[in-house]
């Protein structure tokens, strides 16, 4: 876990620099499952990079074997668990320590009732897990699922609908987390041949075969949230191209675009896929107030903003943030106030009453094992000339490049 010191100089910085973002993480651990669904290999461009994709195309690749390592890739063993179900044979499906402390019942639960057999090797209701030859024939294919703990349980369960004999019918109960995502995994299956049935709070599929056809990624919304973090906490004149991004997204991140208006954060959609990040009527607003249910993965690189800027505010629909890579809404108190921020936060909701001092001396940033505690922090180098992050590998987990394309706007790495 080499540590990493990152500086800026304004006199350093390019005036408007082209980043070729990673390719979207999760529209590529999907397009992954189905591809290995359809049981032929087919063109992919731009597939991620991130090592959660890596370890995602790995587990695939040896899917035959006994046991299987997801690591700290939640979405892989999500993922995993519904495809491992389906084959035969006996599998162990295991994780890092942290894996061990994020719930997978919901999904276990579902499964076991369409005829899966998976039990637990250690805590009820956590991984790891022992998966063995199913039965989906003698059993019904409608089933009912909590959909406020992970929305990628439903992504997970719709991807192998068209597998199992029957198709499959998903009755949701207690609301939706993330549901872009679901969104996602729907306009996914549909491009590879698979009909989603979406009415009032089910969702049906029927039985069939994926299309084994190419597919091209786009770049990662979330990785592109970053940037705007620099263009609304820098005072000088910031435009950053971005590359093989689009307004249509299926990616719910991209509502990036949109939150960032309040701050005066332009984004040009130009014609060939690029997109042009401009803060020339940058406004700092004088208070600030969001929903991130539908977007959690923005909810870091936003808060970081709003406390660099000392723009009180309520961060709400946070809940899925504690049983992320870390306690995302502790980790995100932790490191705030230890820059001079007051934070009050609770379970769901981060509320900032006093943003960071702008004459601290911050000793070094803590990333908990989190990608994204690293990238949505990085910006305030641009307030303290130099900041420290004790992990500069964690990166690796989204955008293993975020360092080297910071270089192209000026900021130096030791």
């Amino acid at each position: 876990m080499p540590s990493l010191k990152l500086s800026f100089k304004e006199s350093s910085s390019q005036q408007c620099p082209l980043i070729s973002l990673n390719g979207s993480k999760s529209i590529s651990n999907r397009v992954l499952l189905i591809q290995a669904l359809s049981k032929k290999e087919t063109e992919i461009d731009n597939l991620s990079k991130a090592s959660d994709t890596a370890i995602m195309s790995r587990l695939l690749k040896n899917s035959n074997d006994l046991i299987l390592d997801a690591g700290d890739a939640g979405t892989a063993f999500r993922f995993m668990t519904a495809y491992l179900a389906l084959k035969p044979g006996k599998h162990f499906l295991t994780g890092s320590a942290r894996m061990f402390q994020r719930p997978i019942a919901v999904l276990v639960d579902a499964l076991n009732s369409l005829g899966a057999k998976i039990s637990y090797s250690a805590k009820i209701g956590y991984p790891p897990l022992s998966i063995s030859s199913g039965n989906f024939d003698d059993y019904s294919n409608e089933i009912s699922v909590d959909a406020s703990v992970s929305s990628q349980y439903i992504s997970a369960l719709l991807m192998i609908g068209p597998c199992l004999p029957n198709g499959l019918k998903i009755n949701i109960s207690n609301g939706v987390v993330s549901e872009p995502y679901i969104d996602m995994t729907i306009s996914l299956m549909e491009y590879f041949g698979q009909i989603v049935y979406k009415e009032n709070n089910s969702f049906t599929v029927k039985s069939g075969k994926y299309n084994p056809i190419s597919y091209a990624i786009e770049s990662d919304w979330s990785a592109a949230s970053y940037y705007y973090s620099i263009a609304a906490i820098s005072n000088k004149s910031i435009n950053i191209r971005l590359k093989t991004l689009y307004q249509d997204s299926i990616q719910g991140d991209s509502r990036i675009a949109e939150i960032m208006n309040e701050f005066g954060i332009s984004t040009e959609f130009e014609a060939n896929g690029t997109v042009l990040i401009s803060n020339r009527n940058r406004k700092i607003p004088s208070n600030f107030e969001y929903d991130f249910t539908n977007c959690p993965d923005l909810a870091q690189t936003i808060t970081v903003i709003c406390a660099a800027l000392n723009i009180p505010s309520t961060l709400k629909g946070l809940k899925t943030l504690k049983i992320k890579e870390t306690d995302r809404i502790a980790a995100l108190k932790n490191e705030l106030e230890a820059l001079g921020a007051e934070i009050d936060a609770d379970d769901e909701t981060i509320i900032i009453k006093k943003g960071i001092d702008k004459n601290a001396n911050p000793k070094q940033i803590k990333t908990y094992k989190d990608h994204r505690m690293a990238m949505s922090f990085a910006a305030l180098a641009l307030i303290y000339g130099t900041i420290k992050f004790d992990d500069a590998d964690v990166v690796a987990k989204s955008y293993p490049d975020f360092w080297d394309d910071l270089l192209k706007l000026g900021f130096t790495t030791k």
